[in-house]
């Protein structure tokens, strides 16, 4: 599995699954944009991992729901390297809250970051994409977005909204040498889930054949095999990475 030469965004690349993609990716050869929002900090030094290795890494500030900021982010990243052959829509936050006290913003929020900033960024980088006449877009949804969950109703929509738009960007840009796909991951070991009760983590383990919580890296290597040649005939498809927690 090789990425020699190609240019990946990834969005949300600065911590958790979003680090483990930019790197990985730039362990395969790829040349690396890693977008954040605040913590520019931790995005020079994803950069910085990535230089160690050889390869070119950018970091890129855009709020994936503003439209002129990514505008402007695919711009930078074509002045830098030239084209983009991946674009890895991670970026995503969470809002959790019951449906009785869940406020307009709250839903909102993760709506537009998880949902509408995949559309944005996709139809920014589509058009770049459908000129190269080739391209990979890896969504990364979720396994909530699928089973759904007590407390998070604006983040089950946004990630199930995620898979409906990839099934449809898949069938819409086939024809122009795209493959659009993404990756469900199930209970990963990140900055938002590491502040669960044991308790909590315990029935979550539970629930998982493989038991044991996902690496940041095991979505990261999927997100990879999906950029990849070896997916080149794989397109509209969800793969869940969960340990077998949703058959």
């Amino acid at each position: 599995m090789q990425l020699k030469g190609k240019t990946a965004v990834v969005t949300g690349g600065s911590r958790g699954i979003g680090r483990a993609i930019a790197l990985e990716l730039a362990s395969k050869g790829a040349n690396v944009a890693v977008n954040y929002t605040k913590n520019s900090a931790a995005a020079d030094a994803v950069v910085e991992e990535i230089k160690a290795m050889g390869k070119l890494g950018i970091a890129v500030k855009a709020d994936v729901s503003s439209i002129s900021e990514v505008e402007n982010l695919v711009i930078e990243v074509l002045n830098t390297f030239g084209s983009i052959d991946i674009l890895v829509n991670n970026a995503g936050i969470t809002r959790d809250n019951l449906i009785v006290r869940m406020t307009e913003k709250e839903f909102d929020d993760v709506i537009d970051t998880n949902l509408k900033g995949a559309f944005i960024c996709t139809k920014a980088v589509s058009r770049v994409m459908i000129k190269q006449k080739s391209g990979k877009i890896i969504n990364v949804s979720s396994v909530i977005g699928i089973v759904g969950n007590s407390g998070q109703s604006n983040y089950a929509a946004a990630k199930a909204g995620l898979i409906g738009f990839t099934k449809s960007m898949a069938k819409e840009l086939a024809k122009r040498g795209i493959n659009v796909n993404a990756v469900a991951p199930g209970f990963v070991q990140t900055d938002m889930t590491s502040s669960l009760p044991e308790k909590v983590k315990e029935e979550f383990i539970k629930s998982i054949p493989l038991m044991r919580i996902g690496k940041p890296e095991d979505i990261a290597k999927g997100v990879a095999f999906l950029a990849s040649e070896y997916s080149d005939y794989i397109t509209g498809q969800v793969i869940n990475i969960d340990g077998g927690m949703v058959m």
